[in-house]
């Protein structure tokens, strides 16, 4: 089968493969959360954390997507089918607990009202101070958003993702997931130290962990491609 032909059909099995994880992920959370003696409350770093993160895992899932479509290169593909996968499943551990407390998925509390520190959504927030990344954004590029700050890529540059192709596309993957991954690491760092419940703790450290070793291998593949691309326009 030729390679045009075998992509959409990978493309389709991972999806059905990344719906299943987030199913299994929904069952595991609603199990674990249904074993607490005591919800967490709306307000909770258990509860700001599950939500929060969801969303910041969903832009990081889009972007494996869209590189595995506009890349050949074989590593990277893999790399970013890993990040999906796992995320995906992740996200269903979180939707399930946040159901099995009683809460919504949703809510009107400051976007990362529950993290301490700098990083709090107190509505004054103007970034990751000194952030040095791949992507060279600066403070006053987040200003205001605490998702920006916390590694999020920007609508224009999600945007250049998609018009890219080939080692470009590679290129601004990697570095928009440095970017990401340095974000996601600060965000649960902190649950894996305030959560009250035990197992949102030990997710929360596992993500740590594991995202602290793929930037290694990130920012190696991005050395390797060239560096990063000029996000000045993006």
């Amino acid at each position: 089968m030729s390679r045009v032909l075998a992509r959409p059909a990978a493309t389709a099995l991972a999806l059905v493969g990344g719906s299943l994880l987030v199913v299994v992920g929904l069952l595991v959370g609603v199990a674990l959360a249904g074993s607490a003696s005591a919800a967490p409350a709306e307000d909770s770093v258990d509860a700001g954390f599950a939500r929060d993160m969801q969303v910041h895992h969903g832009q990081a899932v889009e972007m494996s997507v869209l590189v595995r479509e506009r890349s050949d290169d074989a590593e990277l593909r893999q790399l970013a089918l890993d990040i999906e996968l796992t995320q995906q499943n992740q996200q269903g551990r979180m939707a399930g607990w946040l159901s099995s407390w009683g809460l919504p998925q949703s809510s009107t509390l400051p976007v990362m009202g529950w993290m301490s520190g700098p990083f709090a959504g107190d509505g004054e927030h103007t970034g990751m101070a000194g952030m040095d990344t791949a992507t060279g954004r600066t403070d006053a590029e987040g200003a205001g958003n605490p998702m920006t700050a916390m590694g999020m890529a920007t609508p224009d540059q999600m945007a250049a993702l998609r018009a890219s192709d080939g080692v470009e596309a590679e290129r601004l993957f990697l570095q928009l997931m440095i970017d990401h991954h340095s974000g996601g690491v600060a965000m649960a760092d902190v649950a894996a130290e305030e959560a009250s419940q035990s197992y949102v703790r030990d997710l929360a450290q596992s993500m740590v962990d594991a995202q602290s070793a793929e930037l290694t291998v990130l920012q190696d593949m991005l050395d390797e491609r060239g560096g990063p691309v000029d996000l000045a326009d993006a």
